[in-house]
């Protein structure tokens, strides 16, 4: 298994796109859908919800932050995923808008939902976020890593 996390990780690293994935699932029809995404931290997953199932993020590597928003793009919740601060696992229902912020370089996280495969379609992609590939969904990823670092020394805050 590690081995094919650092293939993965080297993949991801040369992807335009800095993510990519490796599916677990026989088939895109499969009742459960598995796969472990390979995040870096300039990565960009826009806001989007998936109204048929919910999911399950399971970090296995690195860090991450986990974002959900109302309709309207007000943040409703953040929760930091992996590392000595973050949660082992987390699981949100369906039809939250949410989005999932790599924090690390190398960061793998696994994702569990029900199948089968549905493509993200337009309807669900947050109409208030930025098109993927824009100065916008940058300065986005920025704002996701400035409130993480927030977070982080929040929880570290004595009470």
């Amino acid at each position: 298994m590690p081995a094919l996390l650092d293939t993965l990780t080297d993949t991801a690293r040369a992807n335009p796109r800095h993510r990519t994935h490796h599916t677990l699932h026989p088939s895109l029809e499969a009742p459960v859908q598995r796969l472990a995404i390979a995040m870096e931290p300039e990565t960009y997953v826009r806001p989007h919800r998936h109204p048929q199932t919910w999911e399950l993020l399971i970090p296995l590597r690195g860090r991450f932050l986990f974002t959900a928003f109302d309709e309207h793009g007000t943040v409703r919740s953040r929760h930091l995923l992996g590392g000595a601060d973050g949660l082992a696992a987390f699981e949100f229902e369906a039809g939250t808008w949410h989005t999932v912020t790599s924090l690390e370089p190398g960061s793998i996280i696994f994702e569990v939902k029900e199948g089968p495969y549905v493509p993200v379609p337009t309807c669900d992609l947050a109409a208030w976020s930025a098109p993927e590939g824009t100065a916008q969904a940058a300065h986005f990823v920025a704002e996701q890593h400035a409130e993480a670092v927030r977070l982080t020394q929040a929880a570290k805050r004595p009470a």
